[in-house]
Protein backbone atom coordinates (compact mmCIF):
# COMPACT_ATOMS: atom_id res chain seq x y z
CA UNK A 1 0.00 0.00 0.00
CA UNK A 2 1.10 3.88 -0.53
CA UNK A 3 0.19 6.44 0.89
CA UNK A 4 1.09 9.64 -0.51
CA UNK A 5 1.02 12.60 1.51
CA UNK A 6 1.83 15.66 -1.50
CA UNK A 7 2.81 14.63 -4.78
CA UNK A 8 6.16 15.63 -4.92
CA UNK A 9 7.81 13.37 -7.69
CA UNK A 10 11.49 12.36 -9.27
CA UNK A 11 12.57 10.11 -11.64
CA UNK A 12 14.03 7.79 -8.87
CA UNK A 13 10.39 7.64 -7.46
CA UNK A 14 9.00 7.18 -10.71
CA UNK A 15 11.29 4.13 -11.29
CA UNK A 16 10.72 2.69 -8.41
CA UNK A 17 6.82 2.75 -8.90
CA UNK A 18 6.76 1.11 -12.31
CA UNK A 19 9.16 -1.56 -10.95
CA UNK A 20 6.79 -1.87 -8.11
CA UNK A 21 3.97 -2.53 -10.80
CA UNK A 22 5.62 -4.86 -12.37
CA UNK A 23 3.71 -7.88 -10.42
CA UNK A 24 0.88 -6.23 -9.65
CA UNK A 25 -3.12 -7.21 -11.92
CA UNK A 26 -5.02 -5.20 -9.94
CA UNK A 27 -5.09 -2.17 -8.44
CA UNK A 28 -7.71 -0.90 -5.07
CA UNK A 29 -9.35 2.25 -4.71
CA UNK A 30 -11.66 4.17 -2.88
CA UNK A 31 -14.09 6.36 -4.47
CA UNK A 32 -12.91 9.24 -3.75
CA UNK A 33 -9.09 8.33 -4.69
CA UNK A 34 -10.65 6.88 -7.78
CA UNK A 35 -12.40 9.90 -8.90
CA UNK A 36 -8.67 11.77 -9.38
CA UNK A 37 -6.30 8.70 -9.76
CA UNK A 38 -7.63 6.84 -12.84
CA UNK A 39 -8.81 9.71 -15.02
CA UNK A 40 -5.48 11.85 -14.25
CA UNK A 41 -3.40 8.61 -15.31
CA UNK A 42 -5.45 8.11 -18.32
CA UNK A 43 -5.08 11.17 -19.27
CA UNK A 44 -0.92 11.06 -18.92
CA UNK A 45 -1.11 7.53 -20.32
CA UNK A 46 -2.85 9.10 -23.72
CA UNK A 47 -0.21 11.90 -23.57
CA UNK A 48 3.16 10.02 -25.09
CA UNK A 49 4.94 13.64 -24.53
CA UNK A 50 3.80 13.61 -20.87
CA UNK A 51 7.29 12.86 -18.58
CA UNK A 52 5.44 10.08 -16.54
CA UNK A 53 3.92 8.90 -19.86
CA UNK A 54 5.14 5.44 -18.75
CA UNK A 55 4.35 4.90 -15.60
CA UNK A 56 0.71 6.37 -16.77
CA UNK A 57 0.51 3.13 -19.67
CA UNK A 58 1.70 0.66 -16.68
CA UNK A 59 -1.55 2.09 -14.49
CA UNK A 60 -3.64 1.92 -17.40
CA UNK A 61 -2.63 -1.71 -18.29
CA UNK A 62 -4.07 -2.97 -15.35
CA UNK A 63 -7.07 -3.52 -14.03
CA UNK A 64 -9.21 -1.42 -11.09
CA UNK A 65 -11.20 -2.17 -8.46
CA UNK A 66 -13.38 0.42 -6.82
CA UNK A 67 -14.99 -0.08 -3.42
CA UNK A 68 -17.98 2.24 -2.85
CA UNK A 69 -21.32 2.32 -1.22
CA UNK A 70 -22.40 5.07 -4.14
CA UNK A 71 -21.28 4.10 -7.45
CA UNK A 72 -23.44 1.34 -9.06
CA UNK A 73 -21.21 1.51 -12.51
CA UNK A 74 -17.73 2.95 -13.73
CA UNK A 75 -17.76 5.33 -15.71
CA UNK A 76 -14.18 4.44 -16.78
CA UNK A 77 -12.72 1.56 -18.78
CA UNK A 78 -10.78 -1.09 -17.17
CA UNK A 79 -12.44 -0.78 -14.21
CA UNK A 80 -14.88 -2.41 -11.38
CA UNK A 81 -17.15 -1.88 -9.32
CA UNK A 82 -17.43 -3.60 -6.05
CA UNK A 83 -19.80 -3.11 -3.49
CA UNK A 84 -21.07 -4.61 0.17
CA UNK A 85 -18.73 -6.26 2.60
CA UNK A 86 -15.49 -5.07 2.37
CA UNK A 87 -13.52 -7.72 4.19
CA UNK A 88 -15.32 -11.17 2.32
CA UNK A 89 -14.56 -9.04 -1.05
CA UNK A 90 -11.22 -8.30 -0.59
CA UNK A 91 -10.38 -11.92 0.75
CA UNK A 92 -12.28 -12.99 -2.76
CA UNK A 93 -9.95 -11.11 -4.67
CA UNK A 94 -6.65 -12.83 -2.90
CA UNK A 95 -7.90 -15.79 -3.41
CA UNK A 96 -7.67 -14.79 -7.07
CA UNK A 97 -4.94 -16.74 -8.76
CA UNK A 98 -3.22 -14.28 -10.70
CA UNK A 99 -0.19 -11.35 -9.04
CA UNK A 100 -0.31 -9.17 -6.50
CA UNK A 101 -2.87 -6.41 -5.37
CA UNK A 102 -1.82 -2.89 -4.84
CA UNK A 103 -3.70 -0.32 -2.88
CA UNK A 104 -4.09 3.68 -3.76
CA UNK A 105 -7.07 4.56 -1.69
CA UNK A 106 -6.61 7.11 0.46
CA UNK A 107 -6.50 7.01 4.42
CA UNK A 108 -10.54 6.03 5.28
CA UNK A 109 -10.50 3.39 2.75
CA UNK A 110 -7.05 2.04 3.65
CA UNK A 111 -7.45 2.10 7.39
CA UNK A 112 -10.74 -0.04 6.69
CA UNK A 113 -8.37 -2.63 4.99
CA UNK A 114 -6.18 -2.24 8.35
CA UNK A 115 -8.77 -2.28 10.51
CA UNK A 116 -9.79 -5.59 8.74
CA UNK A 117 -6.01 -7.41 8.92
CA UNK A 118 -6.27 -7.35 4.90
CA UNK A 119 -2.90 -5.92 4.47
CA UNK A 120 0.62 -8.30 3.84
CA UNK A 121 2.92 -5.25 2.93
CA UNK A 122 2.97 -1.79 3.87
CA UNK A 123 5.06 0.76 1.09
CA UNK A 124 4.65 3.93 2.95
CA UNK A 125 5.70 6.53 0.60
CA UNK A 126 6.18 9.80 2.66
CA UNK A 127 6.58 13.60 1.08
CA UNK A 128 8.02 16.22 3.56
CA UNK A 129 4.94 18.11 3.74
CA UNK A 130 2.79 19.15 6.50
CA UNK A 131 -0.71 19.28 5.89
CA UNK A 132 -2.27 19.85 9.03
CA UNK A 133 -4.63 17.78 11.01
CA UNK A 134 -6.37 14.77 8.81
CA UNK A 135 -7.32 11.47 9.72
CA UNK A 136 -4.87 8.80 11.07
CA UNK A 137 -4.59 5.68 8.85
CA UNK A 138 -3.11 3.50 11.20
CA UNK A 139 -5.62 4.72 14.17
CA UNK A 140 -7.46 2.76 15.54
CA UNK A 141 -5.73 -0.05 16.02
CA UNK A 142 -7.96 -3.37 17.48
CA UNK A 143 -4.64 -5.28 17.30
CA UNK A 144 -1.29 -4.95 17.47
CA UNK A 145 0.42 -4.28 13.87
CA UNK A 146 3.76 -6.03 14.07
CA UNK A 147 5.69 -5.11 11.12
CA UNK A 148 9.10 -6.29 10.09
CA UNK A 149 11.18 -3.97 8.17
CA UNK A 150 12.40 -4.55 4.51
CA UNK A 151 13.21 -2.13 2.89
CA UNK A 152 13.91 1.84 3.16
CA UNK A 153 15.16 4.43 0.06
CA UNK A 154 15.52 8.25 0.27
CA UNK A 155 14.67 9.73 -2.97
CA UNK A 156 16.46 13.34 -4.41
CA UNK A 157 13.30 15.23 -3.98
CA UNK A 158 13.58 14.38 -0.06
CA UNK A 159 10.62 12.08 0.15
CA UNK A 160 10.88 8.56 1.92
CA UNK A 161 9.62 4.91 0.89
CA UNK A 162 9.31 2.65 3.79
CA UNK A 163 8.62 -1.11 3.19
CA UNK A 164 7.37 -3.54 5.85
CA UNK A 165 6.12 -7.15 5.62
CA UNK A 166 3.40 -8.38 8.36
CA UNK A 167 5.46 -10.09 11.45
CA UNK A 168 4.03 -13.99 11.62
Amino acid sequence: MNILLDNKWDSGMSEFSIDNLTNVDCILHGRKTAEGFIPYWTEVANNPDDAEHKLGKRFAEIQNAIFSNTLKNSKWGNTVIINGNLAEAIKALKNKDGKDIMVYGGDSFASSLIQHDLIDEYYVLANPAALGNGQQTFNPLKNELELKLEESKAFACGAVLVHYSRQQ
